[in-house]
This record gives C-alpha cells, structure tokens and sequence, in this order.
C-alpha cells in the first residue's frame, strides 16, 4: 500500500528523522531477505542450474561473500535485532538496488524441479525503491532511495527549493564548480560529503568577494555587497555584518583549515546550519548582482 489512511487524512509526516531505528531496519531486513528467497538478486548473482540450463535463483553465498567484501562494515547474516549505523544501511540499500531485478519464469526444469528464471531489471529497482521509499516515508525518515537506487537526504521543503531553482552564473566557472559541489554533497547522507559540501561553499564565498572591480579584496568585497543595499543603509550595514561573521565562522572552525587552533563542528545539525546560512547569503548576493541565484 503506497498512500495509508492517516497520510490521506492527515498529510505525510515531516522526514525529520536522521537514524534508521530498530523499527525501520527490521522491514529492510525482511525486505532484502525477502528478495534473496524469492531470486531478485540473481540478477547480479544468479544461482545457476546444475544441468547449465540456466539460472534458477540468487546464489545467497556469491551474494553475501561479495557485500561484505564491498561493505566491510556489514556483519553476516544480517540479523533484525543488530541494526547497523545508519550511514551502513544505506550503503546496504545501494548495494541491494544494484543487485535487483524482477524475477520472470521461465521453463520448468521437472529433474530439479525449478523454473528457470530471467530478470526484469527496470521493474524490480522500480518495485524494491518503492517499499525502502514507503518504510522511510512512514517513518518520517529524512532518507530516500533515487529511481536509480542511489541513497540520499531529504531536506526541508524550503531548502530543497532553494537549492533545486538556483542557477550558479558567476562568470567565473571554479567558483561556478564549487557551488554546484556543494549542492550535490549536501544531499548526501554520508557525513563527510557534507562537511566537504560546507568547505567547498566557503572556497566560493572568498572567491564572490573578488569579482567585483576594485584594487583590492575588501573593496571588491564591499562592492559586491553594494549590490544588495546602498551604502549607509541600515541592511546594507546589517549585511556587511554577517559576511564579516561568516568570515570568522570560516576560520574559527575546522571548516577552511585544519590546524589545531580551528575547533571542529560537532554533529551534522551544525554543519546544516552554517551551510544554509551561508547559503542565504550567497544567493542573495547572486540574485543581486545578477549572476544567478
């Protein structure tokens, strides 16, 4: 079922949640070994047919030999009462997506009493993204899978907008490069994308601060800044106050540098904040000066 009664009464719940609980591993876990028994993941690791006819199902060993190869991290089997970290499990749900396909029956093989199988693979990611989709939706999991079968973040409406509808035309491409990085990592769900998606923002920010005409970084910075409010507005005086904040922001903490003088950011909500923070500004100085945004 895609649309419950209370979602039809009440609307969807805010994806505000940022870990995979026991409650949301325990339908993974029952939809993943549901598609082992079933054969979906034969085919990338098809079980093949004594008699060389052809696969007839998913080859659990080649299966989970090669998972936790590729996710070291992966205990096996996978229990339902030991819930992985939560950035594991969504490497588990790409794994499993890439591995999936909507089993077709063929022939019956009566000696060994199987149908031969092949795969529909468009159907069955289509299908397995679709109940990950729904398990986290239900749960007000801030996480989704992509039709491709690629995890990441689901942010609040209004910055999802944002970061969807801006253009980045500064006329200078690295600086056009690091904003668009920034957007892409910080829809991650892996933590050091999205430190790396805030460090890339503050690289674009110093370079903003030289694209206006002037003699110097300082000039050129109020210059730009000039293009949001006249000089001796009391915006524009509120403005030039935060870009000085954010400045400091940026070498005070482990954001730009890393020597032993910066102080790290400590969670993922911190590095949400500055990063929409900086992000506000940023695009209000592009909308105003006319290079996007």
């Amino acid at each position: 079922m895609s649309n419950y009664f209370t979602e039809r009464e009440f609307g969807v719940r805010p994806a505000t949640v940022t870990t995979i609980d026991e409650r949301v591993w325990g339908g993974l876990y029952v939809l993943i070994q549901t598609r082992i028994g079933d054969g979906s993941f034969g085919f990338r690791f098809p079980q093949q047919c004594p008699d060389g006819n052809g696969p007839f199902g998913c080859d659990e060993q080649s299966f989970s030999r090669v998972m936790v190869a590729e996710l070291p991290w992966i205990k096996w089997p996978l229990s339902p009462e030991e819930v992985p970290e939560t950035p594991v499990i969504l490497d588990l749900l790409e794994f499993s997506a890439a591995a999936v396909g909507e089993p077709v029956v063929g022939t019956f093989h009566s000696f060994f009493d199987h149908h031969h199988l092949s795969w529909d693979r468009a159907t069955g990611l289509a299908k397995f993204v679709a109940e990950v989709n729904l398990l986290f939706r239900r749960n007000a999991v801030a996480y989704e899978l992509s039709s491709d079968g690629q995890a990441r973040r689901i942010l609040p409406q209004p910055i999802a907008d944002a970061l969807g509808w801006t253009l980045f035309q500064t006329g200078d491409p690295e600086s056009d490069r690091l904003l668009e990085a920034s957007r892409r990592k910080i829809v991650s769900p892996k933590p050091e994308d999205r430190q790396d998606a805030l460090e890339k923002l503050w690289d674009a920010f110093e370079r903003l601060k030289t694209l206006e005409p002037g003699p110097n970084k300082r000039a050129q910075a109020g210059a730009l800044l000039d293009r949001v409010a006249v000089p001796g507005a009391r915006f524009r005086e509120m403005l030039a106050a935060e870009a000085a904040n954010l400045t400091s922001i940026g070498n005070s903490f482990r954001i730009r540098h890393s020597e032993t003088t910066q102080e790290p950011l400590t969670s993922l909500d911190q590095i949400d904040y500055l990063f929409v923070r900086m992000f506000a500004l940023i695009r209000l100085l592009l909308k105003a000066s006319g290079r996007g945004g």
